[in-house]
């Protein structure tokens, strides 16, 4: 049975992380997506490559798509486009919104061409303001956000970017698929497609949660507080760590929420504790034979005294997780109901079993690497399932059949082959 969006044409000019994930979320939800890429291949096939024309960035975000590699600068790839956008229903940007004016791949373009189409498009920083010509990359947009800050790590002074992955790009790639759905449902109704536009910068802004949250009648004054006092540190030369702690939004407060929502170590390996609630926190002090007198009335936590206590309190539940394995405290927890689970390491999670029967993996045969697992499709549709299709594809393996589908004759094909509008 086809997926929810079989029958849906994408085409996807994206590179890198972002705009290439939410293409292949669509072809996992079955969608015809194909990639057009310059005839020497986009950025990442070639970054930290281990085959001759992909890396294991690529494969993960390619998954399901056709390649079309096409010179966009070539007068001949206009006629290719032209005929591409007439029977699309979906197209994927990342450029700069003055190089898709330039390569003729603009929404008005395109929307003259084919007015049912949904032009989809992730920035850097939005099309409007003083930033919005400005190219930007995760790492860029973690520190102009303040999410770099809010995380408050710091090596020889210097704020570290987060690395578990590109958590930015990550999430406007989700944002920009749920994005194309919401689109296509509009255009049923209007028979109109539009452009949609999603952005890096908003993306960081949804990650901060409520670190990006200024309530006046609460926040006012110590925000006020907080922008002179950096100012001040910053015309002082003061180190990055000073001008952290005049940041109550970036900085680590104490709390006790250190005791009842953390990682602890036990005598094998850390695990996870999460106890949100008031019940929870309480019966995870029964469990371990403490006290808290963050539950008494008139409790103040900024005193120096509760501050004192908070830590020492830290340190009991800390070295009573040391005195049992993991085991035994993964046992003691759950028949207590508190909320517990292992750290556990990337190259675990293959033979996972809860990872497994979700179908949260799947396996394909790349021409090249043989088996490759990765993740499957996020979501489970009852009547329409998705699909991991097929594997990431190898630069210009579906050229000559897309042309030929769009009428193009064989010399066509090798007429542009050989002068190098295509490969």
């Amino acid at each position: 049975m086809p997926g929810p969006l079989h029958g849906v044409k994408v085409v996807d000019f994206t590179q890198i992380i972002a705009g290439p994930l939410s293409g292949r979320l669509l072809a996992d939800m079955g969608a015809e997506v194909i990639k057009l890429e310059p005839p020497w291949g986009e950025p990442w096939r070639f970054q930290q490559k281990f085959l001759p024309s992909e890396s294991r960035n690529f494969i993960v975000y390619n998954r399901g798509k056709r390649s079309l590699p096409l010179d966009l600068s070539k007068p001949e790839a206009r006629e290719v486009i032209r005929r591409l956008i007439q029977s699309t229903d979906v197209t994927l940007m990342n450029f700069r919104p003055d190089v898709a004016a330039k390569l003729g791949i603009d929404y008005d373009t395109f929307s003259e061409i084919n007015p049912r189409l949904v032009y989809c498009e992730i920035t850097a920083y939005g099309r409007e303001g003083p930033d919005s010509d400005r190219p930007g990359y995760d790492m860029i947009l973690q520190a102009m956000s303040g999410l770099m800050a809010s995380e408050a790590k710091i090596q020889d002074g210097v704020p570290q970017q987060i690395f578990a992955s590109a958590l930015i790009d990550t999430t406007s790639g989700v944002n920009l698929a749920g994005c194309v759905c919401a689109a296509l449902y509009a255009r049923e109704k209007t028979g109109v497609g539009q452009r949609v536009e999603t952005s890096l910068l908003g993306s960081s802004l949804t990650l901060l949660g409520s670190r990006f949250l200024n309530v006046d009648s609460y926040d006012l004054e110590t925000r006020n507080k907080a922008l002179a006092d950096i100012a001040t540190k910053r015309a002082e030369s003061a180190p990055y760590a000073d001008q952290l702690e005049a940041s109550p939004g970036s900085r680590r407060q104490r709390h006790h929420a250190n005791v009842y929502y953390r990682i602890y170590m036990t005598q094998d390996r850390p695990i996870g504790v999460g106890c949100l609630s008031d019940p929870l926190r309480k019966r995870l002090l029964v469990t371990l034979g403490l006290e808290d007198i963050a539950f008494e009335p008139g409790y103040d936590p900024n005193t120096p005294e509760s501050i004192a206590y908070a830590d020492n309190l830290t340190k009991q539940a800390e070295a009573l997780f040391r005195e049992k394995s993991s085991v035994e405290w993964f046992q003691i927890l759950e028949n207590n109901g508190i909320p517990t689970g292992p750290v556990r390491f990337v190259e675990e999670l293959f033979d996972d079993p809860q990872i497994k029967a979700n179908g949260l993996v799947s396996q394909s045969e790349h021409r090249d690497a043989g088996t490759v697992t990765m993740m499957g499709p996020t979501a489970k549709f009852m009547g329409t399932p998705a699909e991991a299709a097929r594997p990431s594809p190898a630069l210009g393996e579906h050229t000559a059949e897309i042309l030929l589908e769009l009428g193009f004759s064989s010399e066509d094909y090798d007429s542009w082959k050989s002068s190098g509008i295509i490969s």
